[in-house]
């Protein structure tokens, strides 16, 4: 179990999640950020796009 533990330890977050996280802590200073990195997005994807997608897949 303690080899496990050691290796988490060389692990970094992604780009992404780091990212988040420091909007995180923006907003927490009391900044207004817009934060896109991560989550769910709050518009439909074009419908050409999703036809590339699925032409390709």
């Amino acid at each position: 179990m303690g080899r496990i533990v050691l290796r988490l330890d060389v692990i970094r977050p992604s780009p992404g999640m780091a990212v988040t996280a420091r909007a995180i802590e923006m907003r927490s200073a009391g900044i207004d950020v817009v934060g896109s990195s991560a989550g769910e997005p709050d518009c439909a994807t074009p419908p050409r796009i999703a036809a590339a997608v699925r032409a390709k897949g």
